[in-house]
């Protein structure tokens, strides 16, 4: 059996990759490809319980290297129980968020450096990297406003940061994209959904059309 495709997704918050994600993963699903969508920090039952700690709007005191940390061990459970086991059936991975958030978030964002928050990283994932990453560009101003005018979509402890604390996010995914040009591709995220969704769906079919 041939050896899944891993593909992440990744962008500021308010950027709308979820919803493109679910978008896209009927899509595939429709032109035959297994496909398992999943997401970050999350997936499985220990990685959801650590992304309640992450994201509750009340653990504001939670050191940047704890984040960091919390963050780099659901990946690893998430990998092992979920990511790998479907990639090596053969199936196509979709994934809301992996390392390249960390990176972005913790790495830049944060401070810690991003070359330290790759190191603990490689030691929760080993080899194991996207083929393919999808980000969404937007300005943080106009994803926050998205967010605040969506009422179905919980605030949480990340979406509470300062401007500028999120414009740091946006840099550093960029700086991302211009050192990992193979593997991230760009998608302007400010244009209407559908608009999106033909964007990345053109991006994924050239990935698996090589």
């Amino acid at each position: 059996m041939e050896q899944g495709v891993f593909i992440t997704f990744e962008g500021p918050e308010g950027a709308g990759k979820t919803t493109i994600l679910n978008k896209l993963s009927d899509v595939l699903k429709q032109q035959g490809y297994n496909v398992l969508q999943t997401r970050e920090p999350g997936g499985i039952s220990i990685s959801e319980q650590i992304r309640e700690v992450l994201l509750n709007k009340d653990n504001t005191a939670m050191d940047e290297r704890t984040e960091a940390l919390l963050y780099a061990a659901a990946r690893r459970q998430h990998l092992v129980e979920k990511v790998l086991p479907a990639l090596e059936k053969g199936y196509m991975v979709l994934c809301d968020r992996f390392i390249d958030s960390s990176l972005a978030y913790q790495g830049y964002a944060r401070g810690l450096g991003v070359d330290e928050v790759y190191q603990i990283n490689r030691f929760a994932i080993g080899e194991t990297m996207p083929n393919l990453t999808l980000y969404f560009d937007l300005d943080p101003e106009v994803g926050l406003a998205r967010i605040q005018s969506n009422g179905e979509r919980e605030i949480n402890r990340l979406d509470l940061e300062k401007l500028s604390f999120h414009e740091k996010v946006r840099e550093g995914y960029l700086m991302l994209v211009d050192r990992f040009p193979e593997r991230i591709k760009l998608v302007d995220a400010s244009a209407g959904v559908e608009e999106v969704l033909a964007d990345a769906l053109m991006i994924i079919e050239d990935y698996v059309r090589k």
